[in-house]
């Protein structure tokens, strides 16, 4: 079948819960990805920065592989031998004392949520029922019930409440705000180190900083959600690093299994971990041995293949290029690492309009809030590749006139 047969078929027999780019691919390799025609596209996304290692690395895919013929699935009913291995290698390389495994972020997310509530509860003191958790305008922390009863995009909310209470919302990047939001209920704020559905954007300087302190003196647990920014995406393992903090909780998922299989996961303390008691929380999938097993070698190849210094590299050199694109309709370049975003003027006519032209260019990206171009490509970009990327975008921005 041609692109056009494809789209049709999914037109007609799948849900219209999404609206992408008309390209309909088949294979990838690294930063390349293939559609149906043959056609090549370099892919300045990363499945959401699912895949930091590149399409079909070669080595997640043997460890995958070989799990797969050995035992795909367990369940928690019983033990098997990735887990524990998997459980040791990340908090090792993470500096965290206990891991809880599950499949999507947003799965990871209600975890991280419900940990805090019971800890408050059990080590804070909260009444029970009374426990609040902070959140931030402009998040995204995943598609649940609960999870965009806190939101502030109004579509994510629009025909899905009621919502769950216990949630206050406060501007993002106000240290001030999060301060006098804080009352003896308080358990937690969560927070993005880098909003990218939001539109890239990036707290003031010494914000997470100021986030720890206070959380600390109030006795709260700060809690990153580090989905879309950690495991190198920024140029750092956590994007929270750059300032040097350690949150009490860091949610993890997409890249943890270079986009080979769904696994996310919770990194937290042993008192914090230790309100979860058996039947509390669990998933058939989560801590699944295939799953472990590709997370295990997803992590070593960071490691292995200094996928974090090549982003921190590759980043600012795509920011310093990107920069120096003089269109009028550019309003703002702004970026950590690999993960940068454009976000154009309103009589640029959108962002969709140049995720278009640049398919056209071979360049695969998205909009983001329809003004902002959101730039992530994988984290195995070579300069040659990068060049011949930015070439491109230069060239979209040269020619696309109103």
């Amino acid at each position: 079948m041609n692109t056009h047969e494809y789209i049709n078929l999914e037109n007609k027999y799948n849900a219209h819960n999404y609206k992408p780019l008309d390209v309909v691919l088949e294979r990838g390799s690294g930063v390349w990805v293939w559609d149906v025609e043959g056609s090549r596209y370099m892919d300045f996304l990363s499945a959401y920065s699912a895949v930091n290692q590149g399409h079909a690395h070669p080595r997640i895919l043997k460890a995958m592989v070989e799990q797969a013929a050995r035992l795909p699935l367990t369940s928690r009913a019983f033990r098997n031998v990735q887990l524990p291995l998997l459980a040791k290698e990340l908090c090792e390389l993470t500096g965290f004392e206990m891991m809880l495994p599950m499949n999507s972020g947003a799965e990871a997310v209600e975890t991280a949520l419900k940990m805090a509530r019971k800890w408050g509860y059990q080590k804070k003191g909260v009444s029970a029922g009374k426990a609040e958790i902070i959140t931030c305008a402009g998040n995204f922390h995943g598609r649940t019930t609960t999870i965009v009863g806190f939101s502030t995009e109004s579509q994510y909310q629009d025909g899905f409440g009621p919502f769950t209470p216990g949630f206050v919302n406060i501007p993002y990047g106000n240290s001030e705000a999060l301060e006098a939001a804080i009352t003896p209920d308080t358990v937690a704020f969560m927070v993005e180190p880098i909003q990218g559905e939001g539109g890239v954007l990036i707290p003031p300087n010494g914000y997470l900083k100021k986030v720890r302190e206070i959380c600390s003196r109030h006795h709260i647990l700060f809690m990153a959600d580090e989905i879309q920014t950690g495991l190198g995406r920024t140029g750092q393992f956590f994007a929270c690093d750059w300032e040097g903090v350690h949150p009490d909780v860091v949610i993890i998922g997409k890249a943890l299994s270079g986009g080979f299989y769904p696994i996310s996961a919770v990194l937290t303390s042993q008192d914090v971990m230790d309100v979860f008691q058996p039947g509390d929380h669990g998933s058939t999938f989560g801590g699944n041995p295939l799953a472990c097993a590709v997370a295990r070698e997803a992590l070593q190849v960071i490691v292995d293949e200094n996928l974090i210094e090549n982003a921190q590299q590759q980043g600012l050199y795509m920011m310093e290029r990107l920069s120096e694109i003089n269109s009028p309709h550019i309003a703002q370049v702004r970026g950590k690492g690999l993960l940068v975003g454009v976000e154009l003027i309103p009589e640029a006519g959108g962002a969709r309009r140049y995720a278009e032209a640049l398919k056209q260019e071979g360049i695969l990206c998205k909009e983001t809030h329809h003004v902002v171009l959101r730039f992530a490509p994988p984290l195995v970009i070579t300069r040659d590749e990068m060049d011949w990327a930015l070439t491109r975008i230069e060239k979209v921005f040269a020619t696309l006139k109103n």
